[in-house]
C-alpha cells in the first residue's frame, strides 16, 4: 500500500533521560527508507547512534546498504507477523486499506504501534506535541478479547480499536501485547490460543528454570484470565528514573548486529555472534559465557526458536551488552531430532549437546566448563522440575508429554552417555 504519510520524525529517549528527543527523519522513497539526523540532535554532547554500523552520527541523507530496503537498526522497531496483522485489523477498521499484511510500508507500520515500543525509540508525524502522560494500560481481560477477534479476523469494534497499539508493536507470531499491571510495572502478555500443546505454560516452565540455572532471564509468571493462561514477562527495556518516570533502554537484535536482513538470518552461526561479541561488547567474556549458557539451556528443553531476532544486545552508543533472555519457547517435536534456527559447527544445526561442545572454544568455554555447565542445567531441569510444572498449572498428562519430548530429550544427549529422566 502507498504510505499514509512519506515522512516521520524519529524519537529517541536518550541513556538516562526521561523524555525522548527528536533524532532525526525517516523518509520514504519507493524502493528504499532513508535517514537523516537532525541538526539539533548532532550538537547534543550526549547523542547516541541508532547503531554505528549503520546508522553512524553524521550529516546528510543516509541510506540502507544494499540489499536492505531499510536500516536494520530501524527494522528491528517494526512489528513482525502478529503486529502486521494487528495493524491491518487497524487500517481495515478505519477503511483505509483491505490488501495483504505484507504489503504494508513500513512509514505506515512505524506511524501504527505508538509509542510505547519495545526499545528506545518512537515515530510521529512531525511537529506533533508530546504529551507528559502515558495511556492507561487496559485490563488483560480487553486485550485477551481484542486478540481473539483479530485471530478469528472479525472486524475490530469502535471501542477496542484505541488498544490497537498496545498489541501492535510487540514482535513475534503467536498474539502478545503491552500490559501494565496495578503497581506500573511493565510486561509483555502472550495468550494462550485454541492451541493442542501448552505453548504458553511450556515458555513458562523454561523461563522459570533458566531463572534457577543462573541464567539471566526476564522474569515471568501466569495468569489466569477467563479460565485462560497469560504468560505475562517483564520488560526489561524500562527502568524507573530517579526523579520519577521511567528511562527507556535501547536495543538491537543479533540481526543489527550482524547487518543481516531477515531473508538472509539462516546464514547466521553462533561462531559469527561470539566474534561480534568479542569485538564489540562491553564484556565479551562474561555475555560469551553466557550466551553459550543459553545455547545448551535451548537445546535441553527444545527451543529450537532461537533465530537471531531473539536475541539482543543494549547498545548505549559505544558499546553493546547482553540483554537477559526471553522468547524461551520450547517447540512442538514430531521426531526425534531437532534443529537450531543457527547453526552450531560446521553449519550443522543439529540440537545436540555434543554439537555445542564443538563450538564452545568460540565462546571461551573448556572442556571442564562445558562440561559443569551441562552438570549445572541437567540439575537445575531435574530438580525443579516437579514444582515449576505445578507453578504454570500443568496437568499431569501435560507434563508427561513435555518430559523427554521437549524437556531433556534423549537426542540432545547423543553421543554424551545416558539420558536424565525428569519425574
Amino acid at each position: 500500500m502507498a504510505p499514509i504519510v512519506d515522512a516521520l520524525d524519529l524519537l529517541i529517549w536518550m541513556p538516562g533521560q526521561r523524555q525522548p528527543v527528536v533524532a532525526g527523519q525517516v523518509v520514504d522513497k519507493t524502493n528504499v527508507v532513508s535517514f537523516r539526523y537532525e541538526a539539533g540532535y548532532l550538537e547534543q554532547p550526549d547523542a547516541i547512534s541508532l547503531f554505528d554500523l549503520d546508522l553512524p552520527l553524521g550529516d546528510g541523507q543516509q541510506l540502507p546498504q544494499d540489499p536492505h530496503r531499510i536500516s536494520p537498526s530501524l527494522r528491528d522497531a517494526l512489528p513482525d507477523r502478529w503486529g502486521r496483522r494487528v495493524i491491518a485489523a487497524g487500517l481495515r477498521a478505519d477503511g483505509i486499506w483491505c490488501g495483504a499484511e505484507d504489503e504494508i510500508d513500513d512509514i505506515t507500520l512505524m506511524l501504527r504501534t505508538g509509542l510505547d515500543r519495545i526499545g528506545a525509540l518512537g515515530f510521529c508525524r512531525p511537529g506533533t506535541v508530546l504529551s507528559n502522560t502515558e495511556t492507561a494500560s487496559p485490563p488483560l481481560e480487553e486485550l485477551v478479547r481484542l486478540v481473539d477477534i483479530i485471530d478469528d479476523g472479525e472486524p475490530v469494534p469502535s471501542e477496542l480499536r484505541p488498544l490497537l497499539p498496545h498489541c501492535a508493536s510487540v514482535g513475534g507470531a503467536r498474539p502478545k501485547a503491552l500490559f501494565s499491571d496495578a503497581q506500573g510495572r511493565r510486561f509483555i502478555a502472550k495468550f494462550g490460543m485454541a492451541d493442542d500443546y501448552p505453548v504458553v505454560q511450556g515458555e513458562f516452565v523454561a523461563m522459570r528454570l533458566a531463572e534457577h540455572a543462573g541464567i539471566s532471564v526476564a522474569p515471568a509468571r501466569i495468569e489466569q484470565v477467563d479460565g485462560r493462561p497469560v504468560l505475562l514477562v517483564r520488560r526489561f527495556d524500562r527502568q524507573p528514573h530517579p526523579a520519577g518516570g521511567e528511562m527507556r533502554h535501547h536495543m538491537v537484535s543479533a540481526l543489527t548486529w550482524m547487518q543481516v536482513g531477515e531473508m538472509s538470518a539462516r546464514h547466521i552461526t553462533y561462531p559469527q555472534l561470539a566474534a561480534i561479541m568479542e569485538a564489540s561488547f562491553a564484556d565479551p567474556v562474561r555475555d560469551k559465557a553466557e550466551m553459550f549458557a543459553r545455547i545448551l539451556f535451548n537445546i535441553l528443553v527444545g527451543n529450537t526458536d532461537d533465530h537471531a531476532r531473539n536475541h539482543a544486545a543494549f547498545w548505549d552508543g559505544e558499546a553493546l551488552r547482553l540483554t537477559p533472555a526471553y522468547d524461551i519457547s520450547p517447540q512442538r517435536r514430531s521426531t526425534r531430532t531437532a534443529n537450531l534456527a543457527m547453526a552450531l559447527a560446521d553449519g550443522s544445526r543439529a540440537a545436540t549437546l555434543a554439537n555445542a561442545a564443538a563450538v564452545a572454544p568460540a565462546f571461551g568455554i573448556s572442556d571442564a566448563a562445558f562440561r559443569q555447565i551441562v552438570d549445572r542445567l541437567v540439575g537445575t531441569i531435574t530438580s525443579h522440575w516437579s514444582a515449576v510444572c505445578h507453578e504454570a498449572g500443568l496437568s499431569r498428562s501435560e507434563r508427561e508429554r513435555l518430559s523427554g519430548c521437549q524437556f531433556l530429550n534423549e537426542y540432545a544427549f547423543e553421543g554424551m552417555g545416558r539420558t536424565p529422566r525428569l519425574q
